[in-house]
């Protein structure tokens, strides 16, 4: 997981409209101040032959000695290449060729896909397995480059062992998923999220509107563990709690690494997403110590980022039932839970005035039953030359305004390209729902370019 950086934007000079080029591998999404969670949005590898039926449909218990097996070779391949795995240093690409070799005889179609950042190439890791619908994959990923401080064996020699052990746990099934899965192990997560940003960028609208989730597993084996869930997309955060409440173990709410790990590429781009982590450099509280054991004053990882994350730092129990977690999600949505449900969408453009009146574009829902469900997904595409300046609204049919997006005078990224959940359970499903746009702000304009609901 990479270092938290907060950053304070000053209002920069205003740029025109024809300034701006509306490139879509260019779009970087808003992030609402409401309850949020992506929504479809990616690609998927061309479906191959179909397999045998899986042996058992159960998902299968992840072997702990597997996982700590792979985490022994990355440990090894650290100390022989200088004591760490980082971003264009030799302990990575090592690291890359190792879970390549183990994909590559298991039967994925493996691909690396190259990137540069700060003089250096970086790689990431793409594993197709044949067959499921091309048209909804589902992917499971985690970074791969450790710090250049060390082996980085929590963070994140977990996570890619685990990703990396569900999916040859996949192989020697032969599941045959209803959707298409696809893993991803990324570079240079400790240098902002590059390579992970890198490949979602990278993808066509299209193919990225073809993803029914991604699943995020950053440090899942620390030391003195919490059990935290990603609350992104409620949908996808019910598999992993349910998972764990059959264990017994209360979970919380993923504060620490909001935004901080490879999700959070995806999520940008309107992607829904989900995950876990054990916790990085926060200090356990006596009532999580209570819940879940462990020392209570002390960081969940005291060598987070440091020399000491090595084969040593891993807290065996955490790792096998987040390795678990892993697998039952694959099995369990891949299986075809948490279908991607109806949309109704509007494409036509309608233009925003700059600082001026609210605009709105319609779209009308009818032929359901009953009312809007409590996790209604709203995506929105607006594209804009400054998006602090525009709030955003979805209207009910009745009239209730649910505020997506407020402004702000310190985001002046280009557009609002994002998926937002909305409780709209006290509505009727049918109406005329509207999306409600307002520039507040001088000297910027820009269009509703579609948005859609999907129940």
């Amino acid at each position: 997981m990479r270092l938290s950086v907060s950053r304070q934007f000053p209002r920069l000079p205003r740029r025109g409209i024809a300034g701006a080029a509306i490139a879509l591998a260019g779009l970087v999404a808003t992030a609402a101040p409401a309850a949020t969670a992506p929504a479809p949005a990616a690609p998927p590898a061309a479906a191959t032959a179909a397999l045998s039926p899986a042996a058992a449909l159960a998902p299968p218990d992840i072997p702990l000695a597997n996982v700590k097996a792979h985490l022994a070779q990355l440990q090894s391949i650290a100390s022989a290449n200088g004591g760490n795995r980082a971003h264009g240093r030799p302990g990575y690409r090592a690291s890359l060729d190792y879970v390549k070799a183990k994909l590559d005889a298991a039967g994925y179609t493996t691909s690396i896909q190259s990137f540069s950042y700060g003089g250096a190439t970086g790689y990431n890791l793409i594993a197709d397995w044949p067959g499921g619908d091309p048209n909804q994959v589902l992917m499971a990923g985690a970074h791969l480059d450790s710090v250049s401080s060390g082996a980085g064996i929590n963070d994140n020699g977990s996570g890619s062992a685990a990703v990396l052990e569900t999916a040859l746990a996949v192989s020697r099934a032969g599941f045959q998923s209803g959707k298409h899965l696809r893993f991803g192990w990324w570079g240079a997560e400790e240098q902002g999220l590059v390579g992970s940003r890198h490949y979602v960028n990278n993808l066509p609208a299209a193919e990225r509107s073809k993803f029914s989730g991604y699943l995020n597993f950053d440090m899942i084996g620390s030391p003195n563990p919490g059990y935290f869930v990603y609350d992104d997309d409620v949908q996808l955060e019910k598999v992993f709690k349910d998972y764990f409440a059959g264990l017994g173990v209360p979970t919380e709410i993923e504060t620490e690494g909001d935004g901080r790990s490879d999700h959070a590429s995806f999520k940008n781009a309107g992607i829904r997403v989900g995950g876990l982590f054990t916790g990085a450099g926060r200090t356990k509280t006596a009532a999580q110590a209570q819940k879940w054991g462990g020392t209570a004053g002390q960081a969940f990882d005291r060598c987070y980022h440091s020399s000491c994350d090595t084969t040593a730092n891993i807290n065996d129990t955490a790792l096998d039932r987040n390795s678990d977690a892993v697998a039952h999600a694959i099995w369990t949505l891949g299986a075809g839970g948490v279908p991607p449900g109806d949309s109704y969408e509007n494409t036509a453009d309608v233009a925003i005035p700059d600082n001026g009146a609210a605009v709105t574009s319609t779209v009308t829902v009818s032929g359901r039953t009953g009312n809007a469900p409590p996790a209604l997904s709203v995506g929105v595409d607006i594209r804009h030359t400054w998006r602090g300046d525009l709030v955003v609204d979805l209207l009910a049919p009745d009239g209730t305004a649910y505020r997506l997006k407020n402004s702000s005078g310190n985001d002046s990224a280009d557009n609002v390209i994002a998926s937002y959940t909305v409780d709209a359970s006290a509505e009727p499903a049918n109406g005329d729902w509207k999306l409600r746009v307002q520039d507040v702000g001088p000297q910027d304009t820009g269009y509703i370019n579609s948005w859609k609901l999907t129940f």
